[in-house]
């Protein structure tokens, strides 16, 4: 049983990978552009409408880890919430912390990989209005966004 609740985990995770992309790009810089669209533009103060969005997930998945755990019929709604919250401290350490540095820390990349999703972050906000942007994933790039290649 262990190892069925740690697939559901890192499956949700890697799923949400692909929600993160398509809510991104749809949703985010669709209709959804008027929360988004101050997380492309600067402005002062620590918090934006975009982190809106991390409320809706978090509600999402602290639904889910409350549902799984009070109705044994879904236990597995308690292991995808933790995947789609493991996700969400991911994405905060990775978009907030590491690229935006909305928390102000030293760090350099070092790390080819992490080189990479941070080129293609910083290639997508090269672009300040809803459309024309590209690269819209959160912790996947492509090798088209290795630095070194797009120079």
């Amino acid at each position: 049983m262990f190892l069925l609740k740690a697939l559901i985990v890192i499956g949700t995770f890697c799923f949400m990978e692909f929600m993160a992309w398509f809510a991104h790009k749809y949703i985010m810089h669709g209709f959804g552009w008027n929360w988004h669209k101050d997380h492309h533009q600067h402005h002062k103060g620590f918090f934006e409408r975009n982190d809106y969005y991390a409320v809706v997930f978090s509600i999402i998945a602290a639904s889910s880890i409350i549902y799984g755990n009070i109705n044994s019929d879904f236990w597995f709604l308690t292991w995808i919430g933790t995947g789609v919250t493991c996700y969400g401290v991911a994405y905060f350490i990775f978009h907030d912390i590491i690229v935006h540095r909305r928390v102000k820390i030293k760090f350099v990349a070092k790390n080819k990989y992490l080189k990479r999703i941070m080129n293609a972050h910083y290639v997508h906000h090269r672009v300040h209005t809803k459309d024309g942007a590209e690269a819209f994933g959160f912790l996947y790039a492509p090798q088209k966004y290795d630095p070194k290649k797009r120079e």
